[in-house]
């Protein structure tokens, strides 16, 4: 086309390009004033917004299809009740909540699923999944109370926020909710349904699923429940803390009135059938056993660990000993402490614990002292020393300076401030001479007595200081008396442990503890012969018993910890005694109430206590105290008190005639 030559390069036909009508909008649809470029109407937008939505509620749909476990509601939990046994099969804990097998509606009695439906959803055999009526009664009363207050779900939609959802009651967990009820529906007949709601619900005082419920409240099979029963477990689902019967019978009797009503009106029984009924009680509950103690803290997640999921209980056996357990507590609790605490742990040579008690009150102070607290051992630490000496060549009758020393402008100030100049390691384990104790640590190198801590498996950071001698790196009661117990044995690590046949530590754990036996020459029998001076000639003379006793204190700057860690039979025991806040113990020192506390326990466990320690050298196994052995377990803690006091005289006439 030949441009006018009165057209300038940006004008045609006299006018300028960017008024000129688009050539494309009639292709477009668009009116020839108007730009493609230009926003759309929004009522062209819905098209777009529906296809979405659509779209995901396709893709919801095939996830459900495709991931969802549709059997989840009949699955046990994944965390089961926990019946935690003594050795001798005694229930001492029992922890996490109980389900037991799922129902089958079309073998429980009528009544039974007829309350359910009558109470939480009376059209449930109508709806498909949803119910309209009782959404908007929800939407109304939010709508008034300002906040989502009623949830209206039908039984589809709890059972399935309680199988695929969190319990959050917002709007997007609710749409979720909707959209899970309708493909439970299109799945799952109203039967099936009704079953795994049954099979799942929760009911109060830690109990899930209608056959745990019965059996828990009214001691029967759910096939078995009466018209009155049936009420009452129905009634609870709407607030089971507040609804047990347990605890608030009348509430429950009063809510069991609505449901009676509730099936008057849809028919499920007769006006007279309802009014005649005796509202149920709950048979005699047998002792509640605590859900937690210091051992049971403890061990709970190793035996979670050991078992698979089950219904009903997971019963576990352990290593706990009732009679030394109730003894530790009493040496605990009978301390002069004022308001300090102490915590017990005792074990067997090879790591199970029998006894632990992790404070004075766990009712007031869950924290366990004897495993969660770090706490400096002062001199208890001193064994690693000794050991490394031991292994480096010296023996107990081996000479070391009691006298000041000055490292790096510190100088360890012996307790006594008394100074004895060249003395044996023996006199200066039992003395617990801190300047003997810090030049010997010298002398062997602390990278030896670092080594010699961890072979007894010490995992705890231990700085490489000159004051690590003298116990300033901070370590568990647990695993320091579980050191002590690889000398009772004579064989390291001894990893402490609450189940008869729990696997040994791996990982980081596992790096640290590299088995190993002591040399019975070098290292065996004379850390044994410092540790019987310690206990018996030295500063835990308070500890000493009529049997070989073996020992070491330990008490911390400013006495702000105070231990007794020692062994005698087949017991090797660890009392500590502090502040929770750091606070010094005043005149209280590991050889003075931590000592008491051990002797206390130990003179009546080793009267109980039918078990061998592992075998002595000679030198130890003669008797070496005359007095009897004193205080047998009271009687009325035991069924077996007369077998218990022939054990005790027996044990007497024994000792008294060697």
């Amino acid at each position: 086309m030949r441009v006018a030559e009165k057209d300038e390069i940006w004008t045609r036909d006299g006018l300028p390009i960017e008024e000129l009508p688009d050539p494309l909008a009639a292709a477009a649809g668009l009116p020839p004033n108007q730009d493609a470029r230009q926003p759309q109407p929004k009522g062209r937008r819905w098209p777009i917004v529906l296809y979405s939505v659509a779209g995901l509620l396709l893709v919801t749909v095939l996830w459900l299809v495709i991931t969802a476990p549709l059997s989840r509601a009949l699955e046990p939990l994944a965390d089961p009740a926990l019946l935690l046994l003594s050795d001798d099969g005694h229930p001492i804990a029992l922890r996490g909540a109980i389900k037991e097998a799922p129902v089958d509606v079309t073998k429980l009695n009528p009544v039974t699923p007829a309350a359910f439906v009558a109470i939480e959803d009376r059209r449930f055999y109508s709806h498909w999944g949803i119910d309209p009526r009782g959404i908007g009664r929800a939407l109304l009363a939010d709508l008034r109370g300002g906040g989502v207050r009623q949830g209206g779900s039908t039984i589809t939609q709890q059972l399935a926020k309680t199988s695929f959802l969190s319990g959050d009651r917002t709007i997007k967990r609710k749409a979720q909710e909707v959209i899970i009820a309708f493909w439970l529906e299109a799945w799952l007949t109203k039967q099936e349904i009704l079953s795994r709601y049954l099979s799942s619900v929760y009911f109060g005082d830690g109990v899930y699923g209608l056959r745990a419920a019965a059996h828990h409240y009214f001691r029967r099979d759910p096939e078995k429940l009466s018209l009155a029963q049936s009420a009452m477990l129905a009634g609870m689902v709407q607030a089971p803390s507040r609804l047990a019967p347990t605890q608030h019978l009348g509430a429950a009797q009063k809510r069991s009135r609505l449901v009676l009503r509730a099936m008057v009106d849809t028919g499920a029984v007769s006006v007279s059938r309802a009014n005649s009924v005796s509202l149920a009680r709950p048979v005699s509950q047998e002792a509640k056993l605590p859900a937690g103690t210091y051992f049971a803290d403890w061990v709970a997640p190793s035996a979670a660990q050991a078992f698979e999921s089950d219904f009903g209980q997971v019963k576990v056996e352990t290593t706990l000993d009732r009679d030394l357990q109730r003894l530790a507590v009493r040496a605990i609790g009978r301390a002069s402490i004022g308001d300090a605490q102490a915590a017990l742990v005792a074990m067997r040579p090879d790591g199970r614990v029998v006894a632990m008690v992790g404070g004075k009150n766990y009712a007031e102070s869950p924290f366990n002292r004897v495993t969660q607290a770090r706490r400096q051992p002062g001199s208890a630490f001193k064994l690693f020393v000794y050991l490394a000496a031991l292994r480096a060549g010296w023996t107990p009758d081996s000479m070391v300076e009691d006298l000041p020393i000055t490292i790096d402008g510190w100088t360890p100030v012996n307790s006594d401030r008394v100074y004895r100049g060249k003395i044996t390691l023996r006199e200066a384990f039992a003395r617990s001479s801190n300047a003997a104790t810090v030049r010997l640590s010298q002398e062997v190198g602390r990278a030896n007595v670092m080594r010699a801590a961890r072979d007894l498996g010490i995992t705890t950071p231990l700085p490489d200081k000159p004051s690590l001698a003298l116990g300033t790196a901070g370590v568990s009661l647990l695993e320091l008396t579980s050191a002590y117990a690889a000398v009772a044995s004579g064989r390291y690590p001894i990893a402490a442990r609450g189940l008869p046949d729990q696997q040994p530590p791996e990982g980081l754990a596992a790096f640290f503890r590299s088995a190993g036996s002591f040399d019975r020459q070098r290292d065996w029998a004379p850390m044994l012969d410092l540790l019987y001076a310690a206990a018996n000639d030295g500063t835990g003379k308070r500890a000493v018993l009529s049997i070989p006793t073996f020992g070491k204190t330990g008490t911390t700057q400013e006495n702000r910890d105070a231990l007794f860690i020692g062994f005698a039979g087949n017991l090797v025991v660890g009392v500590w005694v502090g502040r929770d806040d750091n606070k010094s113990l005043g005149k209280i020192s590991g050889g003075t109430v931590p000592a008491e506390i051990w002797r206390t326990f130990m003179s009546s466990a080793l009267a109980v206590d039918h078990e061998r320690g592992p075998p002595l050298p000679a030198e130890f196994r003669r008797a070496q105290r005359d007095q009897p052995v004193k205080s047998p377990l009271p009687p009325e803690w035991s069924n077996a008190t007369k077998e218990l006091r022939q054990v005790a005289k027996q044990l007497e006439k024994l000792f008294s005639d060697r």
